[in-house]
């Protein structure tokens, strides 16, 4: 049997497949299983357990028409028996024609032999949706995803025992969904033990601010893959950071994580999942206070 999973990213909406992605490669043991993702998602989804390949050619521009051509060649040519749209969106949706017809079909998709036909779909945390989409596909055994092949050795970075993980940045085109970096650098240099600062390249002058704060914090951002970031999460006391790809999945490794949101991303959709994992809402997210947020996490660890 020929499956084909669709996700495209981002990060964390990606790091909340973890669990749908194991619960198809379970009920399909001996099924071909692909992975449709973009560039930036395939390194992480070829470390894992669940695919025996990975194609990162899954989102071109409608505006390339050969581009476009190319990737519907090769869904065609694939001749896959069944697709799970896990990203559910318009252009996931259209992929159905792309793949063709004959091929059974879980996601919100005209036609779908097994559509996700919950009117409130929309209104649910994406790991219960996504759950539902599949239990409605038939598959009832939700195993919990083993994450240990998602490591690596970060003695390079030099860390001490204990630290603490920051993630303090976000999306660059939604900066409400950030809290401020000099409240961040507040909040370090209360911890009692030092704070390791993560992120993208983009990041760094928001972890300047942090240092200039938490003389003892430790700027890593953008140094770190995602290996990086799990090994990290199992080995910090804890992790406080915005709603970002990061801190989801710090959340999913097992670190404590308490996430932060403000009025741009509704936790009761979004918030990051794992066994010690949770969040403090506060709008606008600027105007929250720092020692609220340590209250929190003292709670929290």
């Amino acid at each position: 049997m020929r499956i084909l999973v669709i996700k495209l990213g981002a990060l964390g909406d990606f790091a909340q497949a973890f669990g749908p992605f194991a619960a198809i490669r379970a009920h399909h043991p001996g099924a071909r299983i692909t992975l449709l993702t973009t560039r930036p998602y395939a390194p992480l989804a070829r470390m894992a357990p669940w695919f025996d390949e990975v194609w990162e050619d899954g989102r071109p521009s409608w505006t390339d028409i050969p581009a476009v051509l190319r990737l519907t060649r090769r869904l065609r040519a694939a001749r896959f028996d069944r697709v799970y749209d896990l990203q559910t969106s318009a252009r996931s949706s259209r992929y159905r024609l792309m793949v063709g017809i004959r091929a059974e079909w879980s996601g919100i998709a005209r036609g779908a032999s097994h559509p996700h036909a919950n009117p409130n779909r929309d209104f649910i945390h994406t790991v219960e949706r996504q759950r539902d989409q599949l239990e409605m596909a038939g598959i009832r055994d939700f195993p919990e995803p083993d994450l240990s092949w998602l490591d690596a050795d970060i003695a390079r970075f030099g860390l001490p025992e204990r630290f603490a993980l920051v993630v303090p940045g976000a999306s660059p085109g939604r900066p409400a969904k950030r809290w401020p970096a000099d409240r961040f650098g507040a909040l370090a240099d209360g911890f009692g033990i030092p704070a390791v600062v993560i992120g993208g390249p983009v990041e760094a002058p928001l972890a300047a601010t942090i240092l200039a704060a938490a003389p003892s914090a430790v700027n890593l951002t953008g140094k770190t893959g995602f290996a990086d970031i799990a090994a990290l999460a199992r080995r910090a006391a804890f992790c406080v950071g915005n709603d970002t790809g990061p801190t989801h999945l710090i959340a999913a490794c097992g670190c404590p994580t308490l996430a932060l949101f403000g009025e741009d991303s509704d936790p009761a959709l979004c918030a990051p999942r794992g066994p010690r994992a949770t969040f403090l809402r506060h709008v606008p997210l600027a105007g929250l206070e720092t020692a609220h947020v340590a209250a929190e996490l003292a709670r929290l660890t």
